[in-house]
C-alpha cells in the first residue's frame, strides 16, 4: 500500500479530519488524496473552481464554521493551496 496523502491536495483539509478518511474514485475505490468534501465518484464538486476562487471558499469556510480570524484564514489558504497537487 502507498503511504497515505497526509492532507487532501484540492482543499488542504488533514486527512485524519474527513470523517470518510476520503473521497472515493469513479470505480468507488477510496482516494488517497483528496477528502469527501472535494471529490466523490472520481469528480471534484467545485469542478471549474479557478484557485483564486477556491481560496476564497476556504477562507469563507474557515471564518464562518471554523471561526478562525479571517486574516490568519487567508494566510493558511493562500500558504497551502498553491503547493497542493491540485493547483500544480
Amino acid at each position: 500500500m502507498k503511504n497515505a496523502t497526509l492532507i487532501c491536495q484540492s482543499c488542504g483539509m488533514p486527512m485524519e479530519n474527513d470523517p470518510n478518511k476520503g473521497g472515493t474514485n469513479a470505480d468507488q475505490s477510496l482516494s488517497e488524496k483528496y477528502c469527501s468534501f472535494c471529490f466523490q465518484d472520481g469528480k471534484f464538486f467545485d469542478e471549474g473552481i479557478t484557485l483564486k476562487e477556491k481560496i476564497e471558499k476556504n477562507i469563507r469556510i474557515a471564518v464562518e464554521r471554523l471561526k478562525i480570524p479571517e486574516n490568519k484564514a487567508r494566510e493558511m489558504a493562500e500558504g497551502i493551496l498553491p503547493k497542493l497537487e491540485r493547483w500544480k
